[in-house]
């Protein structure tokens, strides 16, 4: 089932979606940069950090979302999933970068999307130490600081891939052996190659600075909000293969659709 949303359902739910990033961050800013508590999620080794800040700003945004559309389903990292009775369903990721969060370093985010039952139609990307936001939906995307009007945001074009930028997160922490070897194949035909960036990096192909992202092994609630976001500023998201990415694993994100292709080989080619 999908929900059919008008231009005015949109924007109003964009609204809101701002509304539950204020109270998240809120929420969220008092622990950064503190002497934080931190949690392994992850059971067989490895290390899945979640702190005090991820768990109460999901609470808040589960709260909120509760208390004004009842109806709606809740999909969150910490808490995982709650079926509503409507076709919409807010995907939640309290802090989208935590290893960062927990190192002081800025580059995280709270991602929040709407699902329509098929596909994320509302996507944000708040950034509260640094006061930056980034809103997708209805196939426009704007950026704001805080205090100050949003302003449109356009991927950058023409660049062709020996003058772009790409970015994931870790080279090594995400990926296997054959997408290692992939990843590092495409970095050799790029201009720069940069790492950590998390959701950040995802804002910023939104915002015409970095060209390329490729990561693997993401979750439903890592890729969900960034795709309205890039997508509206005029860039391309799909998995390895060209497809659909909402799912998360692999996923890579275009500034410019052009290049997508000759990523996508690259990527094919080296595995």
């Amino acid at each position: 089932m999908t929900a059919a949303l008008s231009i005015s359902d949109l924007n109003t739910f964009k609204a809101f979606a701002n509304q539950l990033a204020d109270a998240a961050g809120e929420v969220i800013l008092p622990h950064f940069r503190q002497a934080l508590s931190i949690d392994n999620k992850h059971d067989g080794g490895g290390f899945d950090p979640v702190t005090a800040a991820d768990r109460q700003a999901e609470e808040v945004i589960r709260a909120m979302i509760r208390r004004h559309f009842p109806d709606h389903g809740i999909m969150g990292e910490e808490f995982g999933f709650e079926a509503g009775r409507s076709a919409l369903t807010w995907v939640i990721d309290p802090i989208d970068g935590t290893r960062a969060f927990m190192c002081g370093m800025a580059q995280w985010g709270t991602l929040i999307a709407l699902n329509d039952g098929s596909r994320p139609v509302v996507g944000v990307l708040d950034q509260p130490y640094t006061l930056e936001r980034w809103i997708g939906g209805g196939g426009v995307a704007e950026f704001m600081r805080r205090g100050q009007p949003a302003c449109p945001l356009k991927t950058r074009r023409g660049q062709g891939l020996a003058q772009a930028t790409l970015s994931t997160t870790s080279p090594v922490g995400y990926f296997d052996e054959a997408e290692q070897r992939a990843f590092w194949a495409l970095s050799n035909e790029t201009r720069l190659t940069r790492f950590g960036g998390d959701c950040y990096a995802y804002g910023l192909v939104a915002h015409g600075f970095i060209d390329i992202v490729v990561e693997s092994a993401l979750k439903v609630w890592d890729v969900q909000a960034l795709i309205p976001i890039v997508e509206g500023a005029g860039g391309v998201m799909t998995d390895w293969e060209g497809r659909n990415c909402a799912d998360g694993g692999q996923v890579v994100a275009c500034g410019d659709p052009a290049l997508l292709a000759r990523v996508l080989q690259v990527l094919a080619d080296a595995r």
